[in-house]
């Protein structure tokens, strides 16, 4: 299991059990329904959050492995233009 999976599964657990506490609280309704509206706006942020982190986190991957296949392409060419300089010089 990735520590994303991991993490996510953290944050949304503690988000539940927070919403769930506040509902058997013994508040007022309005006191709950606040507490509610805030739990949510943190995990919303912190949700908000954890999604950047992994969009930067993959556009990172992404141009890293752009960066190694232009490599690994720029590798090929040079050893075909081998392969034809010799297959042109024995033909010579």
């Amino acid at each position: 299991m990735s520590t994303q999976k991991i993490i996510t599964g953290v944050l949304l657990g503690a988000a539940a059990g927070a919403i769930l506490g506040v509902l058997f609280a013994p508040d007022k309704g309005s006191k709950t329904r606040k507490k509610i509206a805030d739990k949510s706006a943190d995990l919303s942020e912190s949700l908000k959050a954890k999604a950047n982190d992994l969009s930067e986190e993959m556009s990172e991957k992404f141009k890293s492995a752009k960066e190694e296949m232009s490599e690994f392409i720029a590798k090929g060419k040079e050893k075909i233009q081998g392969f034809k300089s010799q297959a042109g010089s024995g033909l010579s």
